[in-house]
């Protein structure tokens, strides 16, 4: 079962700081150098100053982006500029935003809870991304210089009965505490809740959920090595003290503003790649479409493609293949029977992530590439948008 629980957050003091927009940065591993400059001239209060510090040349053991941060935060705090919530609560959120799809703006509602760590065997909170061990000993270093868990861990619920989007829908019926827009042209409202009615009914609902990780994997994996080095220091207990949770970002799965979009994994070198041998040992998995590299130049030329690559991933795993100097353009379909033999391993639900098909099929099985190699940043680069990921190999 997820266990729940208000907390007393700390936040900006939105009555002393006025435009709220100028504070604010998005997740700090999305954030390039000229971006974090950006954010650190937007404001001398921008939360980027807190998560994602810069490094000096001098830095040594005692003075580092981790130590400056905490002191930043130290020195917030005393001087009003962060404050701590007189009692616990919890915090919806509504964000508008325009995923590009065509199908214009939408509303994602969220919850911002304390959810109890877990174990990695419980099956409570399951995660589907392999995590790489430089970010997390970035994370961990920040959490114990600072004390504190900067930025959530986004995660997803089934809330089919629609217990905990009725409260959160009558709450969000008030005057939000916090309105502002941003830059990238998200709206978001938040709402500080501290009603016991309220908390009484997530969290008895929540009981009976699981809750499935979709962004976060490092700040979560984080918190559970944080938490085990302060029961090494305090002692285990009855799994209530303030480091034995996680504040987690909780949408519900059926939420119509939710939009889940893909994120491209670029191989940036290989040993004696050869795409016909790729291709031969993929088809033993997958059904292969292929489509001509369309001719001309700019990205969206290959706007085709992704609708039919869409397409395909309505009711299957489909996934896109493109290599450099090719000139096709292949799309993968799971075929039945592909995944037998991972259900000793996976839950069933995880199965049908194209994640997991993606890692366990094509990086593990085609390509031959190892856990240490997964665990490589420099080999596999990451890239939300399509248009660039084209780009990139081209």
């Amino acid at each position: 079962m997820a266990i729940i629980a208000p907390f007393r957050g700390l936040t900006y003091n939105f009555k002393k700081l006025g435009e709220i927009s100028r504070l604010t940065a998005p997740p700090y591993d999305v954030i390039n150098e000229r971006e974090q400059e950006e954010y650190h001239n937007a404001h001398p209060n921008n939360v980027i100053r807190l998560i994602l510090g810069k490094k000096k040349s001098g830095d040594s053991d005692s003075d580092n982006r981790y130590t400056r941060s905490a002191l930043e935060m130290k020195k917030w705090e005393q001087e009003g500029i962060l404050v701590r919530s007189e009692r616990p609560a919890m915090y919806i959120t509504a964000q508008d935003y325009d995923p590009g799809d065509g199908k214009g703006r939408r509303t994602r509602w969220g919850l911002i809870t304390l959810v109890r760590i877990e174990e990695e065997d419980s099956r409570v909170i399951l995660p589907h991304e392999k995590t790489f061990s430089a970010h997390k000993d970035d994370r961990l270093k920040l959490m114990r210089a600072c004390s504190a868990q900067l930025s959530q861990v986004f995660g997803l619920y089934d809330g089919s009965d629609s217990i905990i989007s009725g409260c959160i829908e009558e709450a969000g019926r008030a005057e939000p505490d916090v309105s502002f827009d941003f830059k990238d042209g998200t709206s978001h409202r938040m709402w500080i809740i501290e009603d016991r009615g309220f908390f009484k009914k997530v969290t008895d609902s929540m009981k009976d959920k699981l809750i499935f990780i979709a962004d976060g994997h490092h700040r979560y994996e984080t918190s559970r090595n944080f938490r085990n080095l302060m029961r090494e220091k305090y002692g285990k207990g009855n799994g209530d003290k303030a480091y034995d949770y996680v504040v987690m970002y909780l949408a519900d799965m059926n939420d119509k503003g939710l939009t889940i979009l893909p994120t491209h994994r670029l191989i940036k070198e290989y040993k004696a790649f050869n795409k016909d041998e790729f291709l031969k040992k993929a088809g033993e998995y997958f059904a292969i479409e292929e489509m001509p590299v369309p001719e001309g130049a700019g990205w969206d030329r290959f706007l085709e493609f992704g609708r039919v690559l869409e397409e395909r991933g309505r009711d299957n795993s489909a996934i896109g293949f493109y290599c450099h100097k090719s000139d096709r353009c292949h799309i993968l379909s799971l075929l039945p029977g592909a995944m037998d033999g991972e259900e000793e391993s996976l839950q069933p639900s995880l199965m049908k992530l194209d994640v997991i098909v993606l890692t366990r099929l094509i990086l593990n099985n085609c390509l031959g590439f190892t856990k240490e190699d997964l665990d490589n940043d420099k080999l596999i680069r990451y890239v939300s948008n399509m248009a660039h990921s084209f780009e990139l190999v081209e």
